[in-house]
Parts: structure tokens; sequence; C-alpha cells
């Protein structure tokens, strides 16, 4: 596995996500704002979290620091977690190309953990 390849998949998801959620957030499409306020405060404080590791991760990546490849292990990890859960929310209105582009994201986040557990001398610098 390339350090470098890693490294700008969790740079780009991490931006993307931020990037997703504020454009949500300033067109106004978080209903959940209104009905849900504590709910969704808990979930943005998911997502966005998990966004800052991953890009806190795959810069640690690029800069061979040996925290990098931890940091973006547990990113991986979170990010799984958030995209198996959140096309649900985009089924349950119909937005199939978003229950799609999750499914994308799962088969590459979990592709990328299993490299990157295998190439973890790789990844942290050592070979």
């Amino acid at each position: 596995m390339k350090r470098r390849v890693a490294a700008i998949y969790a740079i780009v998801v991490g931006v993307l996500m931020f990037g997703q959620w504020a454009m949500f957030l300033i067109t106004g499409n978080v209903p959940e704002l209104q009905t849900e306020p504590i709910r969704i405060a808990f979930h943005l404080a998911g997502e966005f979290t998990t966004a800052a590791l991953l890009v806190v991760g795959g810069v640690g990546l690029l800069v061979v620091r040996k925290w990098g490849y931890h940091v973006f292990l547990l990113a991986l990890g979170m990010l799984l977690y958030t995209i198996i859960v959140s096309p649900g929310y985009f089924g349950q209105l119909g937005q199939w190309v978003f229950v799609l582009m999750f499914a994308v994201l799962v088969v590459l986040t979990a592709l990328f953990a299993v490299l990157a557990y295998r190439a973890e001398g790789e990844l942290r610098g050592e070979g």
C-alpha cells in the first residue's frame, strides 16, 4: 500500500465530510436542528470529529509521523461506523444516490483498513 494514496484518501474524505455538512447546514437541509436538536448535535460532533481525525491522520501519514498511522486507523474505524449508519437516513427519504455513495465508501474504507493493517511498517515510515 502506498502511504501517499492512503493519506490522500483520508484527507479527501475528511474534507468532503466537512463540505457536505457545511452545505447541508448553510442551505437549511438539517431539519433535525429544530425537531431533534440534542440528537443531531451529538451526531454532528461525531461527524466533525471523524472528518477532523481523517484529515489529521492523513497529514500524519504524509509527513511520516508514527502517530499518523494510529490516528489514520482510528479515523477509518470511525468512518466505517458513520458510513454504515448514515445510509438509513437517506434510504428512508428515497435518496438512493446517497445510499450508493455510502456503499462505495464502505467498500473502499474497509479495503483501506485491511491494507493499512497489513502495511503497518510502510505507513509508519519503517519500510
